[in-house]
């Protein structure tokens, strides 16, 4: 996340650099900017200009404002020279006013409102204040954002804007800032962790989690140097692998440790920890979830100390690692442990880290990196496909990328304070060069990929930037040939797409690649075939190619430069001639559109009846023609545009088209054609526009015709689009232009005056917007002479961010005066004929009235750039703040005219006049609504531009901005074209600015006509109006506290004349769209006092119908959205003292000083007061909110589903700070017996949340753990069973049966803790004497506490609750219920025993029935039991027991197939954090027998699961039981049924979890491995030695009598292979040493073919080979495996040989690099395979070449002379002749040691030829020679040759054009009759 983060394109403004000379010419370009001395009042007021400091000598000069970094685009702004002045004022307001917030400790509004201003200003300016100020920002905010109870959504907003000032860490260095990590972590461990958050008490929204862990990271830097040791000793104690809370500490430590310490501080950082958890990972086998945090930090610190940190001796590891990370399927049975899929490793994380240990003097990293592309290339080929692909392609893409950042960094990012790669390990020319040859191949493959060719692309444009001559060259042999083919479309997309990538590095060339641009124009011309109208993702694809060379490439003919000047290289020369072509490319291109556009008219592509409307596809297609060839025409020299514009004139205007399709295409190349050189263009289209329209409208009957002339519309559509031109141009053409208008405007036919209507709106824009006018890839255009400007020396140049010299279009005088003329002459009289309308003078015709709306609309969409804002009296007492909360006024650019009428503020008087004239008249007239809906909307947000446009704007620059870019380079090498249009989204952002604007009357009025027609009576004028409402809502500051009374004054019953419209459209006012705001949930409480009760009483108005489902769901919609949304709302608004120091310093700071005061001491006191009482009043309110909800649940006829919304609503607001006000308890626990389900649930949540709200603290002692065992302190780290953690554990010999013993006994219920290291304060609960009394009576409790106890001391009141939880939920679905189990823990915990007496006959009532649902209940109360008597007395405790037991007891003797899991979460639940010494009663009981076979196998079975549950809790803590438990079972293994067996199976794996191989542990005193397996291989002997196969024959009766030590080996097998395959996924490591003992039996059971009718026995024989050939193996581990199959290849069994073979196979590619790096092993391998070859079974032969040739392909092997002149060698072997025999004789079956040999050796060829399937190495075509001599060769050799050939065939064929080349003639000779199968009939 990280990465892409640092990608973030929002932000991208990577540093700048001015040189020396630059950067002083800025600092005087603007003397009134810079250099400001404090105070200048204090000169007798006179403001001195910068020449007066510089001579005053009297003073030192005032120091120069230095921004940290600002955005660079303002500076290109046409209205640069005021931004300066204007940042810092608004600069100085936040600082003054932030300030003055937090010194009056106001953190609403005041803070808030002003930390917002503060992002919107770094969105607007970027980093654009001192570094003084910088550093108090973020000390301020850290301090807010780590306030301890701040409300939650306060803290995400302090925290991302934190998060943002934190983002540029080159800015600040740790010697500037210091943050301390114990807040972040405190605030992480309360939230992340929160201990209440599952009971309901406290609610946080979703995103809090990426937020924090972002805050922590960038942090990170700037936490102080020792806080690495002081985080190590804080979570080294949570080490405990068998714990949950590992996963936290290795998460902990990948978020907070810091890896940017500077090298001297090494030792400080992580020398610390980097040998321990690297061991820890290096030793761990089986991919526990929290190993992909430790790579993630190892990434992070690889990437953060390159060249300090030696990798060498991990790399292999790590290799290994990565590749099974993969998950990639091998050989031929795949058995995949399922954890293996979920816990692999982060694809962003491992590319850093591998593109982190690149380079250095080794190369080791290299030869590894080719090693897995090698290994895993033929998976890219596109005929493969599964799960794994993605992750695959996302390597592909994401590691070149990374490299690229890496040589950014070292080569061209400007140093920072961040630590330095050293000069030895950076990548050299050798290193790079090696890394891109390495990923050649699979990129090449991925290509055709079927998740599409995306990722190849990326991938290819980084790797072109580093080494273009080595990956262009091969995508261009691929582009040609797929351009000349018709029938492989796809092919066509894929090589374009992968082309445009490389677009930039192929036509800039450079000294790598100098022949690249010569490829330019043949690719153009040849994509031309690809406009094409029949295949829409072609003809995308082929715009898109055609849009991205043209805009690299200036379209100049640069031919006779050839003779002009001799200064010209080669490739120069050779370019100038080939420009001659660009004219005929322009005038081909536009030809194809031509046909494009001629083949998609209407009546072509549809019917009569259908729609006329573009369909979607059309107009992506009319997007890509006309962005595409205005691109074209912008890099065309003068003399091709004049042919081209010549050319479209004439399409133009000898057709004419229908204005839907067609003629929006053609209109749309018009407009490019106009837009390029306008003054040419207009010369010729507006005379010619302007008299056929003129022509047409001699008459006056023309103008009430209602369907129109085909050639006027088109003549007004195509004028309407050419005058969306530079608008001086335009002005010499009013004369002609504006008649026209007059003309037009009123015709009748609505398509003709909306066209009309266009051509008013784009004259009026022309002239009234600030935009750039060309965009050009070289300013001042190519219309220079040759021999002083060549343009083939721009191609791919990028722009130049000094010298973009933007030409701006701005509104001079004469153009503002001809739009307010044109508002005068056109507007104005509309607006009068309104008016009059609208009360009631002249009569309209609806059509009229649309009409004149339509003329209103576009006038204010064409002129609103010009037009001032609407102004009023601001709204009075909203809320009450002691800060000004003003808005901030941004310059864009216009200076409004007051002289003139402000038309925005008519038309909004007409339309408010209008709009409640047809309210009450006419309120069906929905389209004339709709218009002045749309016209609301853009009276009160429309300056010019619209949110959606800009938005859509920004992602498509984002886009074409990642596919242009050059991340090596960096520094804003971007196209001039992109450069300026980042410049005009500069600008656009700073005209759609609006937040935080006052809100005014007008506003006031406009957004209650809104409301009115939101819940008007037609349904989509409601939608339209919401979704303009919303708009507004989220633009004005806290209007919403205004209009939620008016919104609600509909749902209350009282009103009577509500209708069902109004009330629906009410409800939808409250619950807003998707991403706007939700008024029926504004985290405040005075809004949600009214709304909530407002909600739940509507249930009784009128207009609310439970029959109508729009309704229903609508209430459901409001519910769920409330739930969904809700966060806890902060009672406490207190700030901590240390934040106003840092408060008044920004207020004092200099430049720009802030003009606010400092607030005086009475204001100081004046603002804690208002403070206190703000969380007095928060309280009263949040009191008073539950007393209301409690009173409208309390109504008589509230229908039930307003009842249930309402609990809802109840149980949102329980908190962990307060308690619930007594009347809400005395709800909740009389709920617990209401009759609805639903209604219980949330009632047991509810007071299971409450007795936590009524825990009583108990209290904790320090005490020195060495001291409790007598031991001394350790010198090192030493994890496991130690002298000093001895007396944690349980001992069977001195169990604490006495009060005395168990008051002495220290108890420590953290199963962790002790186990790694402890904790540096142990801290343990004190002495009974010292905690809350026990027994309390009714009396000594509080409120709360005596309503629980009253209701829980009534038996009637426990029978009905008991009665109720007994029932079934949903059948066969029932779980054991946490939030049930919570209620009784907390019961028990909070009133001790009280209520046994009560709930005792229950239980034993509940025992004796077997029912599915009687049992889970009582399972739930004795977990809440046992874990609720926690603190009970011993006497309490014991006297528990005597009824626990024989209850559980007589459980599991009733325990069936559907409460058996119940009882073991049972069990488990109880024992989970607690000391063991504490349970020794249960576990005593569970011990006692659990095989003792009443109840037959299945209860036996049961009862290990349960026994299983408790002791897993207990983890390394009960040794001692966990030996009795194995002396137990021992003699038991040989059980006959299934499930026991299963079950031991799975125990085992418990049992010995413990014994770890962990680095740095003590052997476990737990039972180990080795000893066990010991003792079963002296049981298994006699399977051992038996010859004969083994049979499953025993018969499945425990005979009478004694067995014989066979059959009681076999049985004994069985169970040990349901060990082995149990603890397969669930142990750290694997005991390989030990189950290699088992191989060589494994081996002789294991059946060959994949059959599933085998027995038990053989099945999992066969899944353990399957598992234990996937394991991870250890260097050292690897002779003793090897030397274990190098025996059983020797067997005599051939099952057992030919499984050798399938385990070789997976057990090498999953432990490849650990194997490639020792290479003994290697050959052993190597020798194993190849003797196999020449086995005398076949199918073991076959196997072998198999698998020889997988080893090849994934280059464990290499093909060397040796081994090729081997099998030549066999190859060679004479067969004895074929003897005739007698017909009568037996055939001679045993084949000659000859044969074999022979067959060995072709067997050797064809794995070579099969191990290359996707190319034809230099040695191929010789071995398919040598094959080819066998294909008559007798069986079976004759077979292996032709299978060898078909599948040479099959996988050679897709590229069988470019595999031809290999082949000599002769040998193609050859081949061809070998390949081409003789003719069937022949």
């Amino acid at each position: 996340r990280e990465g892409r983060e640092r990608a973030r394109l929002w932000r991208s403004e990577q540093r700048i650099e001015l040189r020396a000379d630059e950067r002083h010419r800025t600092v005087t370009r603007t003397p009134c900017h810079r250099a400001r001395l404090r105070q200048p009042e204090r000169h007798g007021g006179r403001s001195r200009t910068q020449a007066d400091c510089n001579m005053s000598t009297d003073e030192a000069p005032a120091p120069a404002f230095v921004p940290q970094k600002e955005i660079v685009y303002n500076k290109l702004l046409p209205y640069s020279d005021r931004l300066d002045r204007e940042s810092d004022d608004i600069l100085a307001k936040i600082k003054g006013h932030l300030g003055r917030a937090v010194l009056l400790r106001e953190l609403w509004p005041g803070v808030l409102f002003w930390t917002r201003k503060l992002s919107t200003y770094i969105r607007l300016y970027g980093r654009k204040f001192n570094k003084e100020d910088h550093v108090l920002f973020i000390k301020l905010l850290y301090e807010l954002v780590t306030i301890p109870k701040l409300e939650i959504s306060m803290m995400q907003g302090f925290a991302r804007l934190l998060i943002n000032l934190l983002k540029k860490k080159e800015l600040l260095s740790r010697q500037d800032l210091e943050l301390p990590w114990q807040p972040l972590y405190e605030m992480l461990e309360r939230i992340l962790y929160s201990k209440t958050e599952h009971l309901g008490l406290n609610w946080f929204p979703n995103s809090v989690e990426n937020v924090l862990k972002t805050l922590v990271k960038s942090c990170r830097p700037y936490f102080p140097e020792d806080a690495t040791q002081e985080m190590l000793d804080e979570w080294r104690p949570l080490l405990c692998p068998f714990d949950v809370t590992m996963q936290k500490a290795i998460s902990y430590f990948e978020l907070f440790l810091p890896t940017t310490l500077p090298p001297p501080l090494h030792h400080k950082g992580f020398k610390l920890w980097f040998p321990e958890l690297m061991d820890l990972w290096v030793s761990v086998q089986n991919l526990p979830g929290w190993e992909g945090h430790l790579v993630n930090l190892f990434a992070r610190l690889a990437s953060d100390n390159i060249g300090y940190i030696d990798w060498d001796p991990f790399v292999p590891k790590i290799f290994t690692r990565i590749l099974r990370s993969l998950n990639l399927p091998v050989g031929s049975s795949q058995v995949l442990v399922p954890r293996y899929l979920t816990n692999a490793y982060d694809v962003g994380h491992i590319v850093i880290w591998i593109s982190s240990m690149l380079g250095g003097p080794s190369k080791q990293t290299q030869q590894q990196l080719s090693g897995l592309f090698n290994s895993i290339t033929s998976f890219f080929h596109p005929s493969n496909n599964g799960r794994w692909l993605m992750k695959l392609m996302k390597l592909l893409q994401r590691l070149p990328a990374s490299v690229v950042r890496r040589l950014h960094r070292e080569r061209y990012k400007k140093p920072t304070w961040l630590t330095p790669v050293p000069k030895s390990h950076q990548l050299t020319e050798q290193d790079i060069t090696a890394f891109v040859e390495s990923m050649k191949q699979p990129v090449l493959l991925a290509m055709f990929s079927k998740t599409g060719s995306l990722e190849a692309a990326q991938a290819l444009q980084n790797l072109a930037l580093m080494r273009p001559e080595l990956v262009i060259p091969p995508v261009l042999e691929k582009t040609y040939p797929a351009m000349e083919t018709l029938t492989e479309p796809h092919q066509l997309t894929a090589t374009l797409s992968c082309m445009i990538g490389v677009a930039r590095s192929l036509v800039s060339g450079g000294r790598r690649f100098p022949e690249g641009p010569t490829h330019m124009l043949p690719l153009l011309m040849r994509a031309l075939p690809g406009v094409d109208p029949n295949d829409f993702s072609k003809c995308m694809i082929t715009f898109q190619f055609i849009a991205t060379f043209s805009t690299l490439v200036p379209l100049v003919d640069c031919s006779s430069a050839l003779h002009e000047r001799n200064d010209l290289s080669e490739v120069e020369r050779e370019l100038c001639s080939a420009s001659a072509e660009f004219e005929d490319f322009v005038l081909q291109f536009m030809d194809r559109c031509f046909a494009l556009i001629e083949s998609s008219t209407l009546e072509q592509t549809r019917e009569e009846t259908e729609t006329e409307k573009m369909t979607h596809l059309e107009s992506l297609v009319e997007l890509g023609l006309s962005s595409t060839f205005s691109t074209v025409l912008t890099q065309c020299s003068k003399d091709i545009f004049k042919v081209a514009l010549e050319k479209v004139f004439n399409f133009a205007t000898t057709n004419i088209f229908e204005t839907r399709v067609a003629g929006r295409m053609v209109a749309d190349m018009c407009r490019a054609a106009a837009k390029c050189h306008p003054v040419e263009s207009l010369k010729l289209f507006v005379p010619h526009c302007c008299n056929a329209i003129n022509q047409l409208t001699v008459s006056d009957d023309v103008l009430r015709e209602e369907e129109l002339d085909k050639e006027l519309l088109w003549s007004l559509q195509l004028l309407s689009e050419i005058t969306r031109v530079d608008g001086d141009k335009l002005l010499p053409y009013r004369p002609q232009l504006v008649p026209i208008l007059r003309r037009t405007l009123h015709l009748k036919c609505k398509q003709g005056y909306s066209l009309s209507c266009n051509l008013l709106h784009h004259l009026l824009r022309s002239t009234a917007l600030i935009y750039p006018t060309e965009y050009c890839s070289v300013p001042g255009g190519f219309d220079k002479p040759l021999s002083a400007y060549l343009p083939i020396k721009d191609w791919g140049r990028p722009g130049d961010l000094w010298n973009l010299s933007i030409q701006w279009h701005t509104p001079s005088a004469e153009e503002t005066a001809f739009v307010f003329y044109i508002l005068d002459t056109l507007l104005q009289p509309e607006l009068l004929r309104l008016q009059g309308h609208a009360e009631g003078q002249l009569e309209m015709s609806r059509d009229d009235i649309l009409q004149s709306l339509s003329i209103v609309q576009h006038c204010l969409l064409g002129a609103g750039s010009l037009l001032p804002a609407l102004d009023g009296q601001p709204v009075p007492n909203l809320v009450p703040s002691m800060v000004s909360l003003e808005e901030t006024k941004l310059y864009t650019g216009v200076d409004y005219d007051t002289s003139r009428e402000n038309y925005r503020e008519a038309i909004c008087r007409v339309m408010r006049k209008l709009l409640h004239h047809i309210l009450e008249h006419s309120e069906d007239d929905t389209k004339s609504l709709f218009s002045i809906i749309k016209i609301i909307g853009d009276l009160l947000h429309f300056k010019g531009s619209h949110k959606h446009e800009f938005d859509s704007r920004w992602k498509s620059f984002n886009l074409v901005k990642k596919s242009m870019e050059n991340r090596l380079h960096g520094r804003k090498q971007h196209i001039r074209a992109l450069l300026i249009d980042r410049v005009m989204l500069q600008h656009e952002l700073r005209k759609l600015t609006v937040e935080g604007c006052e809100y005014r009357s007008v506003h006031q009025n406009l957004l209650r006509d809104l409301l009115r027609l939101s819940t008007s009576t037609y349904s989509q004028v409601r939608s339209k109006a919401q979704s303009v409402l919303f708009t507004a809502l989220g633009t004005y500051n806290f209007c919403c506290r205004d209009l939620i009374p008016r919104v609600l004054e509909f749902l209350w019953p009282e009103q009577q004349h509500v209708t069902q419209q109004q009330f629906k459209g009410a409800l939808y006012c409250l619950l807003g769209n998707h991403n706007g705001v939700c008024l029926a949930n504004l985290h405040d409480w005075d809004c949600i006092v009214q709304t909530w009760p407002a909600l739940v009483s509507s249930g009784l108005s009128s207009a609310m119908s439970l029959e109508k489902p729009s309704i229903v769901r609508l209430f459901d919609d409001l519910a769920d959205k409330i739930h969904r949304q809700y966060e806890t709302i902060g009672l406490d608004f207190s700030v901590a003292d240390s934040t106003l120091a840092i408060a008044a310093q920004i207020v004092q700071t200099p430049l720009p000083l802030s003009s606010v005061p400092l607030p005086s001491a009475q204001d100081v006191e004046t603002g804690r007061e208002r403070q206190r009482a703000r969380n007095q009043d928060a309280l009263q309110k949040y009191e008073k909110l539950v007393h209301t909800l409690l009173e409208c649940l309390a109504q008589r006829n509230l229908p039930w589903k307003f009842e249930h919304i309402c609990i809802g609503f109840l149980s949102l607001l329980l908190r962990d700070d307060h308690p619930l006000p007594p009347p809400a308890v005395r709800f909740f626990v009389q709920s617990l017996n209401h009759d609805a389900l639903i209604v219980r649930k949330m009632a047991i949540s509810a007071v299971a949340g409450v007795m936590k709200q009524l825990k009583r603290p108990h209290k904790k002692v320090e005490l020195n753990p060495y001291e409790i065992s007598g031991c001394e302190e350790p010198g090192e780290l030493m994890a496991g069973d130690r002298k000093d953690n001895r007396w944690l554990q349980y001992d069977g010999k001195n169990l604490l049966k006495t009060q005395e013993a168990w008051e002495a006994c220290r108890f420590v219920e953290k199963t962790h803790w002790g186990y790694y290291s402890w904790p540096r304060k142990l801290l343990l609960y004190a002495p009974v004497q010292e905690q809350p009394p026990l027994g309390r009576s009714r009396d000594e409790m509080n409120e709360m506490e005596q309503i629980i106890f009253d209701h829980f001391s009534d038996p009637k009141f426990v029978d009905q609750l008991i009665k109720f939880l007994s029932l079934e939920d949903r059948k066969g679905k029932d779980k054991f219920n946490p939030r049930r189990f919570c209620l009784f823990k907390g019961l028990f915990r909070n009133y001790d025993d009280a209520f046994l007496p009560v709930l005792r006959p229950h239980m034993e009532r509940l025992v004796a029935d077997s029912h599915e649902s009687t049992q889970r209940c009582v399972a739930e109360i004795i977990a809440g039991l046992i874990r609720g008597c926690k603190h009970w007395s011993f006497a309490k405790v014991e006297q528990l027991w005597g009824l626990l037991c024989p209850l559980i007891r007589k459980a599991l003797s009733n325990i069936t197939v559907e409460t058996y899991s119940d009882w073991g979460t049972c069990i488990a639940t109880a024992c989970e954090s607690r000391d063991p010494r504490k349970l020794h009663w249960l576990f005593e009981m569970l011990m006692e027998s659990p095989l003792n076979g009443e109840g037959g196998s299945f209860v036996d079975a049961c009862r290990l699961y349960v026994l299983q549950g408790g002791l897993a809790q207990q983890e390394w803590r009960v040794p001692e039981l966990l030996h009795r438990l194995l002396c137990y079972l021992e003699p038991k293994l040989t059980q006959v049924y299934k499930n026991v067996r299963e079950r031991i199976g799975s125990v085992l794996t418990y049992i010995f979890m413990i014994d770890v191989n962990l680095p740095c542990t003590r052997p476990a005193a737990s039972p180990r491995i080795g000893h066990f397996m010991q003792r079963v291989m002296r049981q298994l002997k006699p399977l051992m030695e038996a010859d004969e196969e083994i049979q499953n024959h025993v018969v499945e009766e425990n005979g009478v009598g004694e067995q014989d030590e066979r059959t009681q080996a076999i049985k004994l097998l069985k169970t040990v292979l349901k060990w082995l395959m149990a603890s397969a996924g669930r142990s750290f490591s694997t005991a390989v040493p030990e189950q290699l003992q088992l191989l060589p039996l494994l081996f002789k059971i294991a059946p060959v073919e994949n059959d599933d009718s085998y027995d038990e026995l053989k099945r999992d024989a066969k899944t353990c080979l399957s598992l234990m050939s996937q394991g991870l193996l250890y260097p050292e581990q690897i002779p003793l495996v090897l030397s274990m199959l190098k025996e059983i290849a020797g067997s005599s069994s051939w099952h057992a040989r030919y499984t050798v073979l399938t385990y070789l196979q997976t057990m090498v590619f999953y432990n490849l690099f650990t194997l490639l790096s020792h290479a003994a092993a290697v050959q052993d391998v190597r020798w194993l395979v190849i003797g196999l070859l020449e086995d005398e079974q076949l199918e073991v032969r076959e196997m072998a070449a198999t698998t020889l040739s997988g080893f090849l392909q994934c280059n464990f092997l290499s093909m060397d002379s040796p081994m090729q002149a081997h099998f030549e060698k066999l190859c060679k072997t004479r067969l004895p002749k074929k003897r005739k025999r007698d017909p009568g004789s037996a055939v001679d079956t045993i084949p000659p040691a000859d044969l074999v040999k022979r067959h060995a050796g072709v067997l050797g060829l064809s794995a070579c030829i099969l191990s290359s399937p996707y190319d034809v190495p230099a040695w191929m075509p010789q071995l398919l020679m040598d094959l080819s001599a066998h294909l008559n060769d007798t069986q079976p050799i004759e077979m292996t040759v032709k299978k060898t050939l078909s599948n040479f065939r099959r996988t050679h064929h897709d590229n069988w054009q470019e595999h031809k080349q290999q082949f000599t003639d002769d040998q193609l000779l050859v081949l061809t009759d070998l390949l081409v199968s003789p003719c069937y009939y022949a």
